[in-house]
């Protein structure tokens, strides 16, 4: 009987032990996952961006003054809060403006296929347009290998984003940035290591 007694006791202490355990940690929503995929390409395209060299004024030459040196002055400093920190393409309204349904301007056609056997998400950016210099994104689902023809965009400089967005076959991927015009029609084909323009 006491060995039952100790048997019994040794399986309450292991229950109660058991749960105490902590709680399993909750796995990421496609729509959370999708969104963290969305902020690092536009955080990318916007540093990308900020990266193209622009042409800058040669130095001026010196001239002298009478100008007196310099003396060690120490300047106090400020005793309330810490600056904000800038959020990188928080000054680009590129990276977070919506395209308008119409744009005006030389209309061009582009396609995109997806022949991966997933569907991906897809954002196409306009950097640049000449016709007004409207700039923004907009953002579609494509299913595995089908098509999107888009008609209605205008002749500009555009960047492609795609993503897988199931975190077991996750990829991302850009064509860069191609400028398109109306002498043809674009067609891109979204691969899960590149996005390639067929010639």
């Amino acid at each position: 009987m006491k060995r039952f007694s100790v048997f019994v006791q040794a399986l309450v202490i292991t229950l109660v032990v058991s749960a105490c355990g902590g709680q399993a940690t909750p796995t990421i929503t496609a729509v959370d996952q999708q969104s963290t995929a969305v902020a690092a390409a536009l955080t990318i395209l916007a540093e990308t961006q900020s990266a193209i060299p622009t042409a800058t004024p040669p130095l001026p030459t010196e001239t002298l003054t009478n100008t007196p040196a310099p003396t060690n002055t120490f300047i106090p400093l400020p005793t309330e809060g810490a600056d904000s920190t800038p959020v990188p393409g928080a000054g680009d309204p590129c990276a977070t403006t919506l395209l308008p349904d119409s744009l005006t301007g030389t209309k061009i056609k582009i396609r995109i296929d997806n022949p991966t056997k997933v569907t991906i998400n897809l954002s196409v950016n306009l950097q640049q347009s000449n016709a007004q210099g409207v700039c923004g994104y907009r953002g579609y689902t494509l299913a595995a290998q089908d098509s999107l023809v888009i008609n209605d965009l205008v002749e500009g400089c555009y960047t492609l984003w795609a993503w897988n967005p199931d975190p077991d076959n996750y990829f991302i991927v850009t064509n860069g940035t191609s400028c398109l015009d109306s002498s043809k029609n674009w067609t891109f084909d979204i691969l899960p290591g590149s996005i390639r323009l067929r010639e």
